[in-house]
């Protein structure tokens, strides 16, 4: 073998010793890549999402109780009224008119009523006469009996009288309260937010009451939830809750979970129960059937230490049971480039991140990812590489 060809040999068993070296034992040396996050503060708060819709804490159906043409509308929608303001008038011509005629016929039963009584003094001076006239036997029974009849005559005719007076003076309240609901006026204060009739139309109130507008107080909303029936166990009447609307996504708005109604609503076969809260408006940014994305707060905690969930591993069931109260995990925390396994507790807990309460320390830094995280916790104790 010439030289030439044994120094080629040996600069290729180098170059092999060289990269086995490399590759093997030095990446043996650098460890495994870890990717950690360090342990942080910040606000967690564990929630059930909501999709709601707003409407008046506080409204009313304006209609008429009177059929006729809507001859005057006094408002348009928007319009701030106060109560008892006058917003439409119905055409009064036939309920003026009952109630002129009712008067008159009152009028003349009462003029009767007087011809009446009259008549009726003028029978019981006769009767007391013929009375008077029996005893001194210059009279026949027969005219003290004609005159006790008129007398009793006269006394029911008066009767009849006043009991049909009462009838007329009834149907004349009524054709009066007719008459005065042709103007018909606000039940409350607040800000029409609908109208139902126009101006010249003709409301029939036979059978049912036309809506004529609405009015509500928007000073104070309603948000109306449908909260699904998985979610509604996990909510409690005077739970804090809070929304946001699609017009101001970054002003969060507060109340307090007011009731939760019993009765279901079924949509595309889902069951979705209507939770309600109340929230102050005085802006008047709120407007009814806004949309409104709504978050009911289970738990919460504010500047707390916390680590994202997916650093947090299972305590095995001997351990929790060792541990006593309170939710217990495993966690990986990087030391001097090692991962060494500390148990902690947590407190509140999102899909995403969890309050630690004890194990860790701010700045901690927990691996999430990499490496081999179901390894013995002391490195000491993991068997070695196998070497060339």
């Amino acid at each position: 073998m010439t030289s030439t060809r044994r120094f080629s040999i040996i600069a290729v068993l180098v170059i092999i010793s060289g990269l086995v070296w490399y590759f093997w034992l030095g990446a043996d040396r650098s460890g495994p890549e870890w990717v950690t996050t360090p342990v942080e503060r910040s606000d967690i708060e564990d929630s059930v999402t909501a999709l709601g819709t707003l409407e008046p804490l506080n409204y009313v159906d304006v209609g008429t109780q009177v059929s006729g043409q809507l001859k005057v509308l006094h408002v348009i929608e928007g319009a701030q009224v106060e109560e008892g303001q006058l917003l439409a008038e119905i055409d009064p011509t036939i309920y003026l008119a009952k109630v002129e005629a009712t008067e008159a016929q009152l009028e003349n039963l009462k003029a009767q009523l007087t011809d009446r009584e009259a008549t009726q003094i003028l029978a019981r001076l006769q009767s007391e006469r013929q009375h008077n006239l029996i005893k001194l036997d210059a009279t026949s029974q027969e005219a003290v009996e004609q005159a006790d009849a008129s007398l009793r005559s006269a006394t029911a005719q008066i009767a009849a009288l006043k009991a049909q007076i009462r009838q007329l003076e009834s149907q004349l309240k009524e054709a009066r309260a007719d008459l005065n609901y042709t103007r018909i006026h606000a039940p409350m204060s607040g800000t029409v937010v609908d109208q139902l009739a126009n101006q010249g139309q003709t409301l029939n109130a036979n059978q049912t009451a036309p809506i004529v507008v609405q009015i509500a107080d928007l000073s104070t909303m309603t948000v109306r939830t449908q909260v699904s029936e998985a979610d509604i166990t996990q909510l409690e009447e005077g739970m804090p809750v809070w929304f946001t609307t699609l017009g101001q996504p970054d002003v969060r708005r507060e109340g307090v979970l007011r009731q939760i109604l019993p009765t279901p609503e079924v949509v595309n076969n889902v069951v979705l129960f209507n939770a309600l809260f109340d929230v102050p408006n005085p802006d008047g940014k709120l407007l009814p059937q806004m949309s409104a994305q709504v978050f009911f707060v289970r738990a919460s905690a504010e500047n707390a230490l916390s680590v994202p969930v997916s650093a947090l591993k299972p305590v095995a069931r001997q351990a929790q049971d060792e541990a006593g109260a309170g939710k217990q995990f495993r966690v990986q925390v990087l030391v001097n480039g090692q991962p060494l396994e500390r148990i902690i507790t947590v407190g509140v807990m999102t899909r995403v991140s969890a309050e630690v309460l004890d194990g860790l320390k701010e700045g901690d830094e927990v691996v999430i990812s990499g490496g081999n995280q179901t390894a013995d916790a002391d490195p000491a104790r993991r068997a070695p590489r196998p070497r060339f």
